[in-house]
């Protein structure tokens, strides 16, 4: 197990080898972790089709009043979609720093209001820990690998991924 997720972070960082730009030094983040983000979530959110209603492209969930469509959705358009949505969960964690990238990803699966919480539901452990300047988020930050209660071992391991790639000492 521990060799095939060095072997995907291997991949990951040479199919992001090469697409680094200079950015503003005031971003928490470099493009080229952006970039590897997006290969990331490719990864592990594969292509939707019209039977994962109502996700399409990447993993994107369909809003009211979006007229998008899975038959007729080219890779390219599910890629600039997936990137507007990171940059829209970016722009919700903006204020939490080095963590902004890591809680966007997580964002991206489990929604921002998993973590976020609402008017019914309280803010996550996670972003309580991270609030109180507590760097030790690695179980709480694993423990978002459940499906209708369950656990899930693909999920546990993407999120092992995802800490590996995004995480900030």
């Amino acid at each position: 197990m521990k060799r095939l997720r060095i072997r995907l972070l291997s991949l990951l960082c040479l199919c992001t080898v090469g697409m680094a730009r200079a950015t503003p030094n005031n971003l928490p983040y470099t493009e080229k972790q952006f970039e590897m983000a997006v290969a990331c979530i490719k990864h592990f959110e594969g292509w939707h089709t019209t039977k994962n209603y109502p996700y399409i492209g990447y993993g994107h969930q369909l809003q009211k009043g979006e007229r998008y469509s899975a038959r007729t959705m080219t890779r390219k358009q599910g890629d600039l979609l997936l990137r507007l949505d990171l940059m829209r969960n970016l722009y919700l964690f903006r204020g939490y720093g080095k963590d902004a990238l890591l809680l966007s990803v997580l964002a991206y699966n489990v929604g921002p209001y998993a973590i976020l919480g609402t008017s019914k539901r309280p803010k996550s452990r996670l972003l309580r820990k991270i609030e109180r300047g507590d760097r030790n988020i690695y179980n709480d930050y694993i423990a978002f690998c459940r499906w209708h209660g369950r656990p899930v071992k693909s999920i546990k391991f993407r999120r092992q991924v995802e800490f590996d790639l995004f995480f900030v000492k």
